[in-house]
């Protein structure tokens, strides 16, 4: 009974300062995980709605219940991570790309990986739409040209109406989406993606819908 207490009495101090503390870890990572999180926009391929270095919150409830809306900014795993023709033989594990997402400890050479990257497009066509992209960029679904206010930076065409960026036609499959970069002249996206343009809703990490930071641009998204 002595030896019990007084090992308790040993263990004690460790769990009343440690408890709390992964206590607090483990709920940080569990509502980032699977309730929100924050992401800053890396490049330019949602310009001029949403610019470098721009803070959102991302939330992941939506999607519980329901697929992706047209319109919807979403944030998604690599191409590198789902794309059999970029993704690598093993893909990361999530708690291989949670350590290498750590702001220090991703930079260190060999940690970060491409398949554990993040990207940010808007949805502009879901399963069971009949889609095509023309050569500047501009989407016709189910037969009509999208009304699309968010895209001012299309594709330029040459004389010949060609420009370097790629289109696409087809009918988007079940459970999957065409997400789009608003700036089309500077954006990979579905369009250029070598096996397939459409991306898989269960790659899809949650919805944008708060920029949290400049200050001068707070407010609301998918609006």
């Amino acid at each position: 009974m002595a030896a019990d207490q007084q090992k308790r009495s040993r263990l004690d101090p460790f769990w009343d300062f440690w408890g709390p503390v992964l206590f607090t870890i483990a709920l940080y990572f569990g509502i980032r995980h699977f309730v929100v999180e924050a992401r800053y926009i890396p490049s330019g391929s949602m310009l001029p709605g949403l610019q470098i270095q721009d803070k959102l919150l991302v939330e992941k409830l939506s999607y519980l219940p329901r697929g992706p809306k047209r319109g919807e900014i979403v944030v998604f795993n690599s191409p590198y991570a789902f794309d059999p023709a970029l993704s690598p033989a093993d893909r990361p594990s999530a708690f291989q790309c949670m350590f290498a997402n750590l702001p220090i400890i991703g930079v260190i050479p060999g940690v970060a990986n491409p398949a554990c990257d993040a990207y940010i497009k808007r949805v502009v066509a879901v399963g069971g739409d009949r889609v095509s992209v023309n050569p500047r960029g501009e989407v016709t679904l189910n037969g009509t040209l999208l009304d699309e206010p968010y895209v001012t930076n299309y594709c330029q065409l040459d004389p010949q109406g060609m420009s370097p960026c790629l289109t696409l036609s087809g009918t988007v499959p079940k459970d999957s989406v065409l997400a789009l970069g608003d700036n089309r002249s500077n954006s990979w996206d579905g369009r250029f993606w070598p096996s397939s343009p459409y991306l898989p809703t269960d790659e899809i990490l949650g919805r944008a819908v708060w920029r949290f930071w400049p200050w001068s641009r707070i407010g609301g998204l998918n609006d």
